[in-house]
């Protein structure tokens, strides 16, 4: 069960049960009615390695750099993603299963191109500034190497151009001491890994974990090519019924889809993220962590922390427009689960690939700091509220291309060890 965009509850579990069963067969038969239990141990690969290494509760190296497993604790380094050469992707069938329809003559007309230059200028300083008030407050930070997103490249399966290293978050996931690489869905972001190369490569010099999912070819077979949207209202006759653009021809997910817990790390089935990536997760994580399938009322299920963001222990903020299905589950276990108020971004504000809710994607520097948009005083309100000091950012423009606090950094290391929140 997970997230901020997803899977149906109820009868739509059933139904998704159902459809996983015909699509995959027997590998997957009563794969959902596992998935709140343990599978099989380390993938080939991790066995390679002295069987104390592959523990997560084992000790992290006492040198290395990368160790996070929460949202919340303490954040000493964290990687904070570049609006540089940022390009408008072309406008291909899953672009546009992600994308609103006022703004498809906006992709048609640009896709392949930059970004209006002077709004990407503005975001460019806005995140320098982020950066800059990241290491006053003692974060370390790190950015991916800047790249030329407009080179058009070509495989045996499709072309395209590239969008850009924006959103670290949707291509890094970092759980204990390990870097797991998103293999992504969407065509423009095939070779969005390159420019994160150096830094991974630094981390894992320094005793670091890397693991690259499998890299899907993005043939035509991965995508529902017919996908029928003309309106909110299909995308939620479609979400209702299981029915996303990406199919279940190969693994694909981005790593955004996923928001960590401890042990619990809780996943949503959505545009970009299918059953096969999701079991490959779980296969890959388990035993020492649980991979639970979420879902929510959402006609546009793409990357889960603006649906459903985990703010500390016991703590989730959960989007009232987009109501999670098994919310139950975390109120059982003693959750406190609050409602955000409703964000004040202007309705003429441009938002090319995301929703106001970014008003909730906010970045824990700790329990008790939150990094939260400078404009969004109603949130700000609500975290004094429950005694969270607000460090205050303006990245409206930034928001523009698709991502909030969290979306545009990836935390690398948090002060803090492997808990359990669900025993």
């Amino acid at each position: 069960m997970l997230r901020v965009r997803c899977l149906r509850g109820g009868s739509r579990g059933a139904e998704a049960a159902h459809y996983i069963g015909w699509r995959l067969g027997r590998v997957f038969t009563g794969w959902v009615q596992r998935s709140l239990q343990s599978t099989q141990a380390a993938t080939a690969s991790q066995n390679t390695c002295a069987a104390d290494d592959n523990k997560a509760t084992s000790p992290v190296p006492k040198d290395c750099p990368v160790c996070s497993y929460n949202e919340w604790d303490p954040l000493e380094e964290v990687i904070v993603g570049r609006a540089e050469n940022a390009c408008v992707p072309p406008f291909s069938v899953e672009v546009k299963a992600n994308t609103y329809e006022k703004y498809w003559g906006f992709y048609q007309k640009f896709g392949g191109q930059s970004f209006p230059k002077d709004h990407v200028k503005k975001a460019i300083a806005e995140i320098e500034e982020m950066c800059n008030i990241l290491k006053k407050e003692g974060v370390i930070v790190k950015r991916p190497d800047p790249i030329d997103w407009s080179v058009k490249y070509k495989t045996p399966d499709f072309e395209s151009t590239g969008m850009y290293a924006a959103m670290p978050r949707d291509i890094l996931l970092v759980v204990g001491n390990e870097i797991i690489e998103a293999p992504m869905a969407w065509r423009a972001r095939f070779f969005e890994y390159r420019a994160y190369r150096r830094i991974i490569k630094d981390y894992f010099s320094c005793g670091a974990k890397w693991t690259t999912a499998p890299k899907p070819t993005m043939a035509d077979e991965l995508y529902d090519q017919d996908y029928p949207i003309r309106s909110v209202e299909d995308r939620h006759k479609l979400a209702a019924q299981g029915k996303f653009v990406t199919t279940e021809f190969e693994p694909c997910f981005d790593a955004a889809d996923f928001i960590r817990a401890g042990r619990d790390i809780f996943v949503q089935r959505s545009q970009v993220t299918n059953y096969m990536g999701i079991e490959w997760m779980r296969r890959h994580l388990a035993p020492d962590y649980r991979v639970h399938i979420i879902s929510f009322k959402d006609p546009n299920p793409m990357h889960i922390d603006a649906t459903f963001n985990i703010i500390g222990p016991g703590l989730v903020l959960s989007n009232p427009d987009r109501p999670c299905h098994q919310i139950e589950l975390f109120k059982k276990a003693g959750w406190t689960v609050i409602r955000p108020p409703v964000p004040l971004i202007p309705d003429d504000h441009p938002l090319w690939m995301s929703s106001k809710w970014l008003s909730m994607n906010v970045l824990m520097l700790d329990e008790k700091r939150v990094m939260v948009d400078a404009n969004e005083t109603s949130i700000q309100k609500m975290f004094e509220n429950l005694g969270i000091s607000t460090i205050k950012v303006n990245i409206r423009h930034a928001n523009s291309l698709g991502g909030g606090f969290h979306c545009w950094t990836c935390d690398i290391r948090r002060r803090g060890t492997l808990q359990s929140y669900f025993d």
